[in-house]
């Protein structure tokens, strides 16, 4: 598990095909590879990846092709930029909010506005993923830990099946995160808040009538029965 707290921003030093999509990365970092072993759990860009080799100043990861799809990667090129997070340790403070490193979707960056203290950072989400998005909850965009500052519903892009989010980015995240290197059209990947996602699968299971009005069962329950329970 992790939290979304960046410890440094490293670069992808090459990467080459696995099989038939999958993909063997290289990425070049400095902090992280204190305690890496292989078998290691490491975020890279929000995407929960397995240490298989490592050296003085770079570890290697393998990336199925399922990861490769559902993310980023499959436009990641050599040079670029990534956020890097190791593990959350057990007695470690809880700085975020829970991340898996398993990815939702790919949004794209759209543009940001400059403030004086901070940046809004704008971006477009697939529409599906419209009720996990909560004004002021959490998400994390490629591994980073943001709140939502606004969420628009509405607009000539909901005809191409997308939605708009809002993050304010502070000067300490803009300068610790990939997110400096950003341009208009860059791909990010997401990730939405894990309890969300558990409320909304246990809502889908709640059965309910389509059509007319809802079926109501008589209570089996008597005024003496209630008596007896006390009532």
């Amino acid at each position: 598990m992790f939290t979304g707290i960046i410890e440094e921003c490293g670069r992808i030093a090459s990467i080459k095909p696995l099989g038939t999509r999958g993909r063997v990365v290289e990425v070049r970092a400095r902090g992280v590879l204190e305690d890496l072993k292989i078998g290691s759990s490491i975020a890279v860009n929000g995407v929960c990846l397995t240490v298989v080799r490592f050296g003085k100043q770079s570890f290697i990861t393998e990336l199925s092709t399922e990861t490769v799809r559902r993310t980023t990667f499959s436009k990641m090129k050599a040079g670029a930029p990534v956020n890097l997070e190791r593990p959350m340790g057990a007695s470690d403070r809880f700085g975020g909010h829970i991340v898996q490193g398993h990815v939702d979707a790919v949004g794209k960056f759209v543009g940001y506005t400059s403030l004086k203290d901070s940046w809004m950072f704008e971006f477009e989400v697939p529409d599906e993923f419209l009720p996990l998005a909560v004004f002021k909850g959490s998400i994390a965009i490629d591994g980073i830990s943001l709140t939502i500052a606004e969420l628009n519903s509405d607009g000539p892009f909901r005809k191409r099946g997308m939605f708009r989010i809002v993050i304010a980015i502070i000067p300490h995240t803009f300068d610790v995160t990939n997110f400096k290197a950003l341009k208009r059209g860059n791909l990010v990947n997401l990730e939405f808040d894990v309890v969300a996602k558990y409320v909304q699968q246990m809502l889908q299971k709640i059965v309910l009538p389509t059509t007319g009005d809802p079926v109501v069962k008589p209570s089996k329950m008597s005024v003496g029965g209630l008596r007896r329970l006390g009532f």
